[in-house]
């Protein structure tokens, strides 16, 4: 049974996701602030993490989370579920390594949807990796089992939605991959926006272990390529 820890500092709302989430099967653990979950996560994490952005006097205590989970795994699914849809917001749940960014405004069925998307994405990592599930560019190699990248044998540490995003763009390395291809690849949908934001942070941490890379090239008004040669 998968477990997803919901943060959210509204009761009545708290409860609400809770009970729609333990229908679908899952088992839900609630927290009303950040303190909470921390002392929760830093024993154990949950398989997947629901975070309002304002928790309670923190006013951007979930942003603050995100950044703590990040540091204890970098592959867990989190999903910030806020009432504040702002681009500015979004665009900074998303780079401190978000992996989707809903508006509390959205239906269950599509909440459901994406919970089962990320799940499906993130199911793949730790099982046996096999040769057809490893993709070598150069000094980059994708093992798509393990959801893991190492650039010239340094990991690269992404996140479920970074990983499917490299992985679409060194698949086919000089073809140019549109935004909305990149969305397929990673099954989010979000803006052009959101999906510049996600490329930036990519970006800076293969730049992080390599600052000559150079791989990843804009191709304005049609999207992104993959250019080996750096």
């Amino acid at each position: 049974m998968k477990r997803i820890a919901i943060v959210e500092d509204e009761a009545a709302i708290r409860e609400n996701y809770k009970d729609v989430l333990q229908q679908q099967g899952y088992s839900v653990q609630t927290y009303a602030n950040r303190p909470e979950a921390m002392q929760a996560f830093n024993t154990r994490l949950p398989d997947l993490a629901i975070i309002d952005i304002g928790l309670g006097h923190e006013i951007d205590g979930g942003f603050a989370l995100c950044q703590s989970l990040r540091a204890l795994s970098s592959s867990l699914p989190i999903i910030f579920l806020t009432a504040r849809d702002s681009d500015f917001d979004t665009v900074c749940g998303l780079r401190l390594g978000a992996d989707d960014y809903l508006s509390k405004d959205v239906s269950f069925p599509h909440l459901i949807a994406r919970l089962a998307a990320l799940f499906r994405r993130s199911d793949v990592a730790g099982t046996q990796a096999s040769q057809d599930n490893l993709l070598e560019r150069g000094p980059l190699s994708i093992d798509s089992n393990r959801i893991r990248v190492l650039w010239e044998q340094t990991p690269i540490e992404l996140t479920v939605t970074e990983f499917w995003m490299v992985h679409a763009l060194a698949k086919h390395p000089g073809h140019v991959r549109s935004r909305q291809e990149l969305m397929q690849e990673a099954k989010i949908f979000v803006d052009d926006s959101t999906i510049t934001s996600h490329v930036k942070r990519i970006r800076k941490k293969f730049i992080a272990a390599d600052p000559a890379f150079d791989c990843i090239d804009t191709v304005y008004g049609m999207g992104y390529r993959w250019d080996s040669q750096g």
